[in-house]
């Protein structure tokens, strides 16, 4: 009988950071990429990955983009092994609208997103969606076709700039968040829904995609914009656009 061969440990990553959210069993992961512009430790990250994870990493023309493929892979490898298992020892399919799952742990769920250098994941026993973001300048023509009215004039009513561009990339997060979390990709117009965030800090949604209730947590870094949408377990009333 063939004996299975361990994958060896990932080399430690001093820029990934964890954050373990009790109240939805879920944890959190990011970290800095250009730390993998050093080529040994990028390589030996790169030699404990999936063979399926590599071909994605060397699909990418830029090194930058190698570097967030890579630590998505990291990410996930980080996460799967809060449940005992590792990246290349799992199988992820894709929904019919592109949402990864694992093939034979449907307990496990999970979603990885990157942007600029940055790479952000979530585990969860429910359905999650996160989303990262570099603050740039708001595209308000953008805001303006394919957020709703109640969100673009949030958008506007900021008083400086640099809070206006906080605030789309705020508002685009928390949207592409819930998208995955639901699953529907681009099959759900962005302005089919509404996020609104209030005087407190608090965020409300209005959808009518189900009747499940939905909670988010943000995550600001120095120049970023992060975002994780967790589904609940239990049905409830929901306000219709």
């Amino acid at each position: 009988m063939k004996r299975k061969v361990p994958i060896p440990m990932m080399p430690a990553i001093s820029t990934l950071q964890e954050l373990f959210l009790e109240e939805y069993d879920a944890r959190v992961y990011w970290m800095d990429v250009r730390e993998l512009e050093d080529k040994d430790l990028f390589s030996r990250c790169y030699k404990r990955l999936s063979d399926e994870r590599r071909k994605k990493i060397d699909s990418y023309l830029f090194g930058r983009d190698r570097r967030l493929s890579l630590g998505a892979g990291i990410l996930l490898d980080k996460g799967l092994s809060a449940y005992g298992l590792r990246e290349g020892e799992v199988s992820i399919s894709y929904g019919k609208n592109g949402k990864p799952h694992l093939s034979r742990h449907s307990h496990i769920h999970f979603n990885l997103s990157h942007s600029g250098e940055m790479a952000l994941a979530v585990f969860a026993g429910r359905d999650v969606g996160c989303d990262i973001e570099k603050v740039q300048n708001a595209d308000m023509e953008l805001a303006e076709e394919f957020f709703t009215k109640g969100e673009y004039d949030y958008i506007v009513g900021q008083k400086t700039k640099n809070k206006r561009d906080e605030a789309f990339y705020r508002i685009w997060t928390l949207k592409e968040s819930f998208v995955k979390a639901v699953g529907s990709g681009l099959m759900l117009p962005l302005n089919s829904f509404e996020i609104k965030i209030m005087a407190d800090g608090k965020i409300d949604l209005i959808q009518n995609v189900d009747r499940r209730k939905y909670y988010f947590k943000e995550y600001p870094f120095e120049e970023y914009c992060g975002a994780v949408c967790f589904q609940s377990s239990h049905s409830s009333d929901i306000c219709l656009l």
